[in-house]
């Protein structure tokens, strides 16, 4: 299977120009260039700059050209510090992974899809020959019903990014939020320049546990890693039902790095069968879960990384819930950069 060469240790900055209250303020003091020297410093090759498009585009289509200004600062900054980035587009007009976000109907109004399609112009215009980013369509693809929809308009994406930057490198993901067993359902690749795109946050019931956003998980529940495949499962039944059980199997072997080289397994022989690099786009673990067992986590997932060589940014740098740089991780931060 390919490599996609740069992208190998990453980590997002989530939360800085996406969900977020869109203020000046934050733009200006969430992340700032010291942010981009501290990952720099851990070893790290790349950032993920999740972009909503209030930042650069009005309800009607029209941009908004101190938008595109601050994603230039950002290329420029990356630059500064040796690093590639990857501008990836976490909510366009008419879709947002988060339902809260109120965004509906991109995959059936042809006039939300054209503005898609112009922005995502606009963005090859301005940055699609700086020589260290490559562009990300859109974030989590959530029903499958979608599937068909979006390889066509994905495919259309493309098609209008290359009139302008043939060469930049672009990612796409599947439904379920970017499940990595959609990989598989992905359009074939447009040109040699694609990567396919997923997110692993399983298991969810251990990634997620007390999660506020999961509609049905028990604010109070806590578990650790150190489980059976069973003990798994019933967690996941229990506190948030069937839809996340995933490939957990009814087995009273310990979860381990197994798991995860079984969930990849797919999607691996599909980007080697059509030539594609595979990426992991986020993943990480919630900071209600016991340092320690996070840790744990990141150990298992990170050696089924390097033995594909599965370039990955973790989620995320700082807050959201999963933040790195907050005192929930201080005892064991240094151990998961080692291992991002």
């Amino acid at each position: 299977m390919r490599k996609f060469e740069g992208y190998t240790h990453g980590i997002n900055f989530g939360g800085w120009f996406s969900q977020c209250d869109n203020t000046e303020e934050r733009y200006d003091t969430f992340i700032t260039e010291k942010d981009f020297e501290t990952v720099k410093n851990w070893g790290l090759d790349h950032v993920r700059i999740p972009v909503d498009y209030n930042l650069v585009q009005n309800e009607d289509g029209s941009f908004k050209p101190q938008g595109f200004e601050r994603i230039q600062k950002c290329i420029d900054w990356c630059h500064k510090y040796g690093l590639n980035m990857i501008l990836d587009l976490h909510k366009t007009i008419g879709f947002s992974f988060d339902k809260g976000e109120n965004e509906e109907g991109f995959f059936e109004k042809e006039s939300y899809q054209i503005l898609f399609y112009r922005l995502w112009a606009e963005f090859a215009k301005q940055f699609g020959k700086s020589d260290n980013i490559a562009f990300e369509l859109l974030n989590e693809v959530t029903y499958e019903t979608y599937k068909d929809a979006w390889n066509r308009i994905s495919t259309e994406a493309i098609r209008h990014i290359r009139d302008f930057a043939p060469e930049v490198k672009i990612l796409v993901g599947g439904y379920h939020n970017n499940s990595v067993e959609a990989v598989k359902d992905l359009a074939m690749p447009y040109d040699n320049n694609i990567v396919y795109n997923f997110h692993c946050y399983n298991p969810i019931i251990f990634t997620h546990q007390g999660a506020y956003w999961i509609d049905t998980m028990d604010r109070n529940f806590r578990m650790s890693f150190d489980a059976t495949y069973a003990q798994y499962r019933k967690n996941t039944l229990d506190v948030v039902g069937e839809y996340f059980i995933g490939q957990l199997p009814d087995s009273e072997e310990k979860l381990d790095e197994k798991y995860f080289d079984s969930l990849f397994s797919e999607a691996v022989k599909v980007c080697e069968e059509r030539d594609v690099p595979l990426y992991c786009g986020e993943y990480g673990v919630i900071d209600l879960t016991d340092p320690a067992d996070a840790l744990k986590w990141y150990r298992c997932i990170s050696r089924i990384f390097d033995k594909y060589e599965i370039g990955r940014a973790a989620w995320t740098y700082r807050e959201m819930d999963f933040g790195l740089v907050g005192d929930h991780y201080r005892d064991v931060r240094e151990e998961i950069i080692k291992l991002l």
